[in-house]
């Protein structure tokens, strides 16, 4: 008991401790926790077993795949088949033979060659689907392929069990230590088992067609027990009013789905994923992934923190160019074929490098694989030491492979992507950049009551649906210079910066009044944070996009809890008259280079005007009163 808590208590502090600040540096939480195994296992030795701890770490993974599969409706993974056989059936393929060839290259016999392209073909879901969660890119063309494949590998990983035992019994030369070619015949030292064995099995001894029966009836279980089982089950335990149980009930689907796919020998994430697209149409959905969502991240933590613990740095130290050229190569590979498979399938710009760089990693089920291999006599134990530390290095790699991206990302233009910018042929007094939600208003209301305008925004689509319904636009980029003058600004009146994006409206505040001070700029603010460098930047007026809807919302409050219409319309007023003037205060002594908990003449100021606000409403509250 003092051993679990003392290697509890480890693993949370240095989780504690590393992810926030890798989080803080731009790193993202899974470096964070890769580099936190690191420390707490081959630099300070505190965990030195991992590969029990992973196995339970490993049902992250699961339920990271249920979760997912509750975003999906049956219909959405149907118009998906095209990616799934085509993308990811084609980069498996691809990138089994080049890393087959390889191999063979290296001096590996054909057999066990096509196991280590095998393996290496897959990619880490957990680091994966993790990344591009935390960066809001799952939406995204290529986020969207590179879950695609991520599906297909691992429904590809059961017929990769089944094909492993096949290419046993073929002589291997590998590489030693040293850097010389060994031969070595069957190796029969067995790397540590990592496989996902059940302690109860449906399906052994049975032929064939039983076991495909037997798979097949588990399935089709799952599909039928959440088509017609779930709704009652859960409106029984609704009835109980209980909240534990609702979370009760959510780990025991999962955890049962994956106990059943791992007696008929599938794939425990490849169940709870089908699980979880049959339960996407449920009204229970939101309840399952708020009562889940807790364990899964937690669980992958711990999953992405046994593999730092988990690499072997004396066996690194003893060979390390070859085994990180060997990590590097195969990345080098992977990113090849992932990059032509992009070019092929139309992704381009950032699509084409994300997709690209977000796969090039091996995946954990290599280290099933890998072990299994072993105990197969398909690969050496030599070889599968060596490969588990390929695999282990290249995930180890793949969060700097996402710095990269951003890095592309934030540089990179999308030419292939981006029609010409239309040539504008209108000048008015009004300007109007973005034509979203919030500008769009803006514009009826100028256009209906008589003023001309000029419209620009930046989405294509947009622009050609407001064509459809009558009103002129143009397609570009508002913060383009020859494009502003184009539409006039030189003459305007006013101009309207509405787009989305909060980092442009202030670009594009701060180049017009430079051009021109005179002219009067009215700018859409994200935030107070927002509203504070539009006003350093020159904005006449700025509206927060949200403040006057909430002022509302709050003056019908007050009307609903005991205030007439006239208090409440006053206290309304005096809000909105006494934030104006906190704003400006609070605009000068606002910098943007250091955060508003840490600016103490900042907090200073707001605390006061906090308390200025309150006495003013009950002034006009008690002046009211006295009229009266």
């Amino acid at each position: 008991m003092e051993s679990f808590l003392f290697q509890a208590s480890v693993y949370l502090l240095a989780a504690v401790i590393a992810v926030p600040l890798a989080a803080r540096l731009g790193l993202g939480s899974v470096l964070g926790y890769l580099l936190a195994g690191i420390v707490i296992g081959p630099v300070f030795g505190f965990a030195s077993e991992t590969s029990d701890l992973q196995h339970f770490a490993e049902f992250g993974v699961v339920m990271m795949l249920f979760l997912i599969g509750l975003e999906l409706e049956p219909r959405a993974l149907w118009d998906m088949r095209h990616r799934l056989i085509g993308l990811g059936g084609l980069q498996i393929a691809l990138t089994t033979l080049a890393v087959m060839g390889g191999g063979m290259l290296l001096g590996l016999a054909w057999a066990p060659a096509l196991a280590v392209g095998l393996l290496m073909a897959l990619s880490s879901t957990a680091i994966v689907l993790q990344t591009l969660s935390e960066k809001n890119l799952m939406q995204t063309g290529g986020g969207r392929s590179a879950f695609s494949v991520l599906l297909t590998q691992d429904i590809a990983v059961i017929p990769m069990l089944i094909l492993l035992p096949l290419l046993a019994g073929v002589a291997e030369p590998v590489l030693g230590l040293d850097g010389s070619i060994q031969r070595v015949v069957n190796g029969t030292h067995a790397v540590a088992d990592a496989s996902h064995g059940a302690p109860m099995s449906l399906v052994d001894g049975l032929p064939g067609w039983g076991v495909t029966l037997v798979t097949l009836g588990a399935v089709a279980a799952i599909i039928l027990g959440g088509v017609y089982g779930a709704r009652p089950l859960f409106r029984f335990i609704n009835a109980a009013r209980l909240p534990e149980m609702f979370t009760a009930v959510a780990l025991l689907i999962v955890v049962g789905i994956a106990f059943l796919m791992l007696m008929v020998g599938l794939s425990p994430a490849l169940g709870t994923f089908l699980a979880g697209v049959v339960l996407a149409n449920s009204e229970f959905r939101h309840q399952l992934e708020s009562d889940i969502e807790p364990f899964k991240g937690l669980l992958l933590g711990l999953f992405f923190i046994t593999v730092g613990a988990g690499i072997d740095f004396g066996a690194f130290l003893s060979a390390p160019f070859i085994i990180l050229g060997l990590a590097l190569g195969i990345m080098a590979i992977k990113g090849a074929v992932l990059f032509g498979l992009s070019l092929l399938f139309g992704l381009r710009g950032r699509d084409k490098w994300l997709f690209t760089l977000s796969l090039a990693q091996a995946g954990e089920f290599g280290f099933v694989l890998i072990s299994f291999s072993v105990q197969q006599n398909v690969v050496t134990s030599m070889l599968g030491e060596r490969l588990l530390l390929v695999v282990a290095l290249s995930m180890l790699i793949t969060p700097l492979l996402f710095i990269l991206y951003d890095v592309l990302s934030s540089r990179l233009v999308d030419k292939d992507d981006r029609p010409a910018d239309d040539e504008i042929d209108d000048e008015g007094p009004v300007i109007i950049a973005g034509i979203g939600r919030f500008g769009q208003i803006v514009n009826r209301l100028v256009q209906s009551s008589g003023f001309k305008t000029v419209v620009l925004d930046n989405d294509l689509k947009t622009i050609q649906l407001m064509r459809r319904f009558g009103f002129k636009g143009f397609f570009g980029d508002p913060n383009r210079p020859e494009l502003l003058h184009a539409a006039g600004i030189d003459k305007a009146r006013v101009l309207v910066a509405a787009m989305d994006d909060p980092a442009a409206v202030t670009k594009l505040v701060a180049y017009a009044k430079r051009l021109r001070p005179d002219l009067h700029v009215v700018a859409r603010a994200h935030d107070r944070q927002h509203v504070y460098a539009l006003y350093q930047a020159g904005a006449d007026d700025i509206v927060r996009e949200m403040f006057d809807s909430s002022l509302r919302a709050g003056r019908y409050v007050l009307e609903n809890i005991g205030l007439s219409e006239y208090e409440a319309a006053q206290a309304q007023e005096t809000f909105f008259h006494h934030d104006r003037h906190t704003v400006r205060e609070l605009a000068g002594l606002w910098n943007p280079n250091i955060p508003a908990y840490d600016n103490a003449p900042y907090i200073e100021r707001a605390k006061e005007l906090e308390k200025d606000l309150e006495t003013a409403l009950l002034a006009t509250l008690d002046n009211k009163s006295d009229a009266a």
